[in-house]
């Protein structure tokens, strides 16, 4: 995460009411609507998530050094009006899987402790019969829920706060390394639900490997590299026939307060999904979480999630 400015740290405080309480989608069209596309959510065997780091709408799409993630953009769905809802890192990624963000963290942000024990992705999951895993690159060990480690960071897994997974060791077994996805690939062993977590040398939060100093073009551009060499295969695999894939960045750049977490780029992959659909529609984390746990038939919405608008409009 970017060090905070005293301006958008003063933005951060006029705004937070605005990211808390009964939802935190913008007034505009579509916002606080469960159907605010027109389509229904169809059924999926397999949804997948998978968060990028830190950049805005305009920093990515159309972006040359992102040709990977732009042609996902060209030849499935792009939520053209998709906002994060909070700076800096965490609390997006509570709203991406408890339906929650600024409420749990509030000005602790990054340095939230936890533990999270409001109800949540796992909770909702789990009571449902479905399985689940959080992939992350770089993790030291299956099941680890400590501090960072190298390239990983405890931050952007945020399946390591939530008390149903601290304090039973048979959920915390299904946080494992990314490596583990190919595997189960393979295996025909993916779970229903798969958060996929890149490490901060992938996910354009820091410099690519080996590079100390870099330019953000550099940065987006291993990125880039990384979801091809990483998603592109997952995209192509037997297991996602059946499936749904949201990639998605966890917040805009610091100075980009829009929607208090600012502008970003979301996308979305199917078999499904309208060809080269693009939404005009006011979308926010929750609405992810929303459809990652409609996809498979969970009714359990927790927090936000449950009056988040539909993505269905960018399904056939």
């Amino acid at each position: 995460m970017k060090l905070f400015t005293s301006f958008s740290l003063l933005v951060l405080l006029v705004l937070t009411e605005a990211a808390c309480g009964g939802g935190s989608a913008p007034a505009t069209a579509g916002s606080g609507t469960p159907n605010g596309g027109a389509s229904t959510i169809p059924a999926f065997a397999h949804v997948f998530i998978v968060v990028e780091e830190n950049h805005s709408y305009a920093d990515v799409i159309g972006n040359t050094s992102m040709p990977y993630f732009n042609s996902l953009a060209t030849s499935y769905g792009l939520a053209t009006q998709y906002y994060a809802n909070a700076h800096p890192s965490l609390p997006n990624y509570f709203e991406l899987t408890a339906g929650e963000g600024l409420s749990i963290t509030g000005l602790a942000g990054d340095s939230y402790p936890g533990p999270v024990t409001q109800d949540n992705v796992v909770r909702a999951l789990t009571a449902a019969g479905k399985t689940w895993k959080s992939y992350a690159e770089s993790l030291p060990a299956v099941g680890y829920i400590g501090v960072d480690s190298g390239g990983y960071v405890k931050r952007h897994n945020p399946f390591t706060y939530f008390s149903d997974v601290i304090n039973d060791s048979a959920q915390a077994a299904n946080i494992v390394p990314f490596s583990q996805l190919a595997t189960d690939i393979a295996n025909n062993a993916v779970p229903e639900y798969a958060f996929i977590v890149p490490n901060l040398n992938d996910d354009a939060h820091d410099c690519p490997v080996g590079i100390s100093t870099c330019t953000d073009l550099q940065k987006l551009a291993a990125a880039d590299q990384w979801l091809q060499a990483n998603i592109d295969p997952v995209i192509k695999s037997a297991a996602f026939q059946d499936a749904v894939m949201v990639i998605v960045f966890d917040e805009g750049d610091i100075t980009d307060v829009a929607n208090v977490g600012g502008h970003i780029p979301a996308v979305i992959v199917s078999s499904k999904s309208k060809a080269g659909y693009q939404s005009t529609t006011v979308y926010q984390h929750q609405s992810t979480m929303r459809l990652s746990l409609k996809a498979l038939g969970v009714t359990d919405l927790p927090g936000d999630a449950a009056t988040a608008p539909d993505m269905g409009e960018f399904f056939q």
